[in-house]
């Protein structure tokens, strides 16, 4: 059985990202080699704008709002990286979606294999000098009086799913609900 055959019999002939049934090609997750566990089939919409760095029809990507929850992992990576775009091009919706999006280790390892990650001169460090990445999961080591949300992020709570920053002394992740900064000093790596 050919590739296509295989992702049209899997994506039921629909794009596996917004479910458009016209115009479908197959397109291969980087970094891997041609295998219907590691390529999606497309619409061009879709594939020309994963292509194109600098084109992006931030409506059209909200149907990221329902492939995200694909079992398939190879659709899951591509929903994370155009989560990941969305976020870089300023879109907070992506960012809401991206935190409620759950990747295994090795699914996330891929994913973030082939993102456009920030550039990072500086690792990410813990409390106890590990390198932190995005989407690992944390704990607080002390107790932070969050500003501006009138609460306080006690000690041992956990924040899943961290965010890097351009600063190397700060990460981004969720608490209580709300997305907060956080010095890296005050976190250990779970």
């Amino acid at each position: 059985m050919s590739i296509e055959t295989a992702l049209k019999q899997r994506s039921e002939s629909k794009c596996e990202l917004c479910a458009c049934g016209d115009n479908l090609s197959v397109f291969e997750v980087p970094p891997t080699e041609a295998h219907s566990d590691k390529c999606v089939l497309l619409c061009d919409t879709c594939k020309s704008e994963i292509e194109q760095s600098d084109a992006l029809n931030v409506n059209h990507w909200r149907c990221l709002n329902d492939s995200m929850w694909s079992q398939v992992p190879v659709v899951q990576v591509m929903a994370y990286r155009m989560l990941k775009r969305l976020i870089a091009a300023g879109e907070t919706w992506a960012q809401d979606l991206l935190d409620m999006l759950y990747l295994d280790d090795d699914t996330l390892a891929w994913a973030n294999k082939g993102s456009a990650e920030v550039d990072l001169d500086e690792p990410h460090l813990d409390s106890n000098g590990a390198v932190l990445v995005a989407g690992d999961n944390v704990v607080l080591i002390k107790d932070l009086v969050v500003k501006g949300a009138n609460f306080t992020a006690k000690r041992g709570t956990p924040v899943r799913g961290i965010s890097l920053t351009s600063n190397p002394e700060h990460i981004e992740g969720r608490v209580n609900g709300t997305r907060i900064v956080i010095i890296t000093k005050y976190v250990k790596k779970m």
